[in-house]
């Protein structure tokens, strides 16, 4: 599993950039078209709600893709995922509440694989997803910081490491290259079994 996890982390690395510095065999792009066509960077919020625990944990944290367009219809994306605190919701006589506090457990994810899309260049277009890489659980007290990350980053492939797989969709809405994109799908990993949690995320996207 350790070598999976490890193989997964490069062709998501390598990837992206191998498919972009291949050189295109499409017809010369009309000079009017727009300029925004090529791929798309988004960052976005991460809901994941992890069924292992009982009661179920809502985690929540932050994620980034890049995605390369190989044709109007077609995209090769890659993306991370760091959850980092849980969600509460509790009851009281004035009605619900939520609150967010850090969490010790903090899934670390990365997946990569198509986006099939209904176009490159519209100002909305639906999606579906389908991708595979890794999910790794890491332990923290720490407070959140690009050292805790990088440390999370670096036990990937050790024994908290495991096969992943997300289908989904969602839907992005465009003004120009700026615009906002929500998705949901199956996150499915492999430990002793199958397993099957919820995960949402949305945030703004731009294309380049």
């Amino acid at each position: 599993m350790k070598h999976i996890s490890i193989l997964a982390v490069l062709v998501m690395l390598v990837a992206p950039a191998c498919f972009a510095a291949q050189p295109s065999s499409d017809p010369a792009p009309d000079p009017g078209s727009q300029a925004w066509d090529h791929g798309e960077i988004a960052v976005f919020g991460d809901y994941y709600r992890f069924t292992q625990f009982s009661p179920t944990a809502n985690f929540v944290g932050l994620g980034a893709l890049v995605g390369f367009n190989a044709s109007p219809h077609v995209a090769l994306e890659a993306e991370m995922t760091y959850d980092f605190s849980k969600n509460f919701t509790s009851q009281s006589g004035n009605g619900a509440s939520t609150s967010f506090s850090r969490t010790s457990l903090r899934p670390l994810t990365g997946l990569f694989g198509p986006k099939f899309q209904a176009g490159s260049s519209d100002p909305v277009r639906a999606f579906i997803t389908g991708k595979v890489g890794f999910v790794d659980f890491s332990t923290s007290s720490k407070a959140i910081s690009s050292g805790t990350f990088t440390g999370a980053v670096n036990n990937i492939g050790g024994s908290g490491t495991f096969f992943a797989a997300y289908p989904g969709g969602g839907i992005e809405f465009f003004g120009g290259p700026i615009g906002f994109r929500i998705e949901a799908g199956d996150q499915i990993y492999l430990n002793n079994g199958v397993h099957n949690d919820l995960k949402i995320d949305a945030g703004p996207a731009f294309r380049f």
